[in-house]
């Protein structure tokens, strides 16, 4: 029998998964930790019992006492839950920009919940960790969890995500990546990674107008008080959680780019997360297709909380579209070319006589067959002009394809949206080429963006 003693047994050991298709391209196939299948639905978890557990071995919390925090609101669910199997109270302060849902499920679990002023500084009394502080102070048996400078949070991932991890890949991970709200888990992962292969890179995916990436470049710099929607990632300090020591690199994400990833999880791989697994993925995808690892590589994303939490926001389409994250055609040319699977491209090479490429044209009902030399376009082949070269009888077999191609197709990226492709077809282009960040072409014509749009 495989029975567990309590819930709290089932925090842990998550699965890695192969991202086959949002792999596409990339040179390498990147694996996902998927943490938000801990019970509570979050990273959290794993923290929340770690710091309740250290509490206990430190007389700091001791039976029928009250437990605040401040959190986005994953924290305070890993807390409920372990303060309802271990029989504590519970009072949590968010930021006013957390979703509904997370509030209404803390208070779900019997949590007491305060909702503070999200555009306050750190030192403000109204801050979220602010007034948790002071609730713990004013309650009897109140303890304060601190998860920004709990060294419980970045020891527990340097036990067992670290671990897990480790262990998962055969120790033959060479990439992680990982937000940061506390750093308890790029801290703790990070320090373990390195300890076993220094070669392992460890990068930080940070949303736009959190500290921590002016902090990675300048030791000096200010904050700049700049606000962003995605939640529980990001800082406007740096707390006593994370350590630089250990990260390689950091790479910004913007708002949009973290929400638009988290969808395209969901839609093409099935794995349904919040905003700040998407930050961690679109960093990811960013970082590998600029830096191109290779075939050999093993690079890990982490993946940190549910997406049910989100159903408000960044899985609303009207939410998404009033806040200026996504547009009608907001497709990329990488998941357009989904829609054509198995249909490899057809090219033709300068040298090559018209009779050799003239039956791709009839069998696949072609309309221009892009020209490549040296795995660069150099022109295109178009129906009407064969048409016209077989209706004045000329002889194929003498009819190089250079002496009668006409103009490249246009070029873009696979990242290239389905409005810019729009705009490329109005100008007049029947079809154009896309470039995969692997080096290799796909096409795109016009009655492709029609049929999928």
């Amino acid at each position: 029998m495989d029975i567990r003693d309590s819930i709290l047994d089932c925090i842990g050991h998550t699965p890695i998964v192969k991202l086959n298709r949002l792999s596409d391209g990339l040179g390498c196939t990147l694996l996902a930790k998927l943490d938000h299948l801990n019970p509570g639905g979050s990273v959290k978890d794993r923290i929340g019992i770690a710091m309740i557990r250290d509490a206990e071995a430190k007389g700091l919390l001791k039976p029928g006492g009250t437990i605040t925090e401040g959190t986005a609101g994953n924290t305070g669910l890993g807390l409920a839950i372990a303060a309802n199997v271990l029989g504590y109270k519970c009072v949590f302060c968010l930021p006013d920009k957390m979703s509904r849902e997370k509030i209404d499920l803390l208070r779900a679990y019997g949590a007491k919940v305060i909702v503070t002023p999200t555009a306050v500084t750190k030192d403000d009394p109204r801050h979220y960790n602010a007034v948790a502080k002071r609730i713990a102070k004013e309650t009897p048996g109140g303890w304060y969890a601190g998860q920004f400078q709990n060294q419980a949070n970045p020891k527990v991932h340097y036990e067992s995500t670290a671990a897990e991890i480790w262990e998962q890949t055969g120790g033959k991970i060479t990439h992680f990546f990982a937000g940061a709200g506390t750093g308890g888990t790029i801290t703790g992962v990070g320090k373990y990674l390195k300890e076993r292969n220094p070669a392992c890179k460890v990068v930080l995916c940070d949303p736009v107008g959190s500290y921590y990436s002016l902090y990675f470049k300048d030791k000096n710099a200010s904050p700049v008080n700049r606000q962003y929607t995605v939640e529980g990632i990001g800082l406007d300090y740096i707390p006593g959680t994370i350590s630089f020591e250990h990260i390689d690199d950091v790479i910004p994400v913007t708002d949009g780019e973290s929400y638009q990833a988290a969808r395209k999880l969901t839609r093409m791989e099935g794995i349904f997360t919040g905003g700040s697994s998407g930050n961690n993925l679109a960093g990811a995808l960013k970082w590998l297709r600029e830096h191109k690892p290779g075939a050999g590589s093993m690079p890990v994303v982490f993946l940190c909380d549910v997406g049910d939490r989100y159903l408000s926001k960044m899985y609303n389409d009207d939410w998404m579209r009033e806040n200026g994250f996504i547009d009608e055609y907001d497709m990329t040319a990488a998941e357009l070319l989904m829609h054509r699977p198995g249909q490899k491209l057809v090219t033709a090479a300068p040298g090559q006589s018209l009779r050799e490429v003239i039956g791709h044209v009839k069998t696949l009902d072609l309309s221009q067959i892009p020209v490549l030399e040296n795995g660069e376009p150099v022109g295109a082949l178009y129906d009407d002009q064969l048409i016209k070269l077989l209706l004045e009888g000329r002889k194929l077999d003498d009819i190089k394809v250079r002496e009668v191609m006409g103009d490249p197709l246009p070029v873009v990226n696979d990242e290239a949206s389905a409005s810019e492709l729009l705009k490329t077809f109005q100008a007049g282009a029947p079809a154009a080429l896309v470039k995969r960040a692997s080096g290799d072409w796909g096409i795109i014509t016009k009655a492709d963006l029609v049929a999928v749009l």
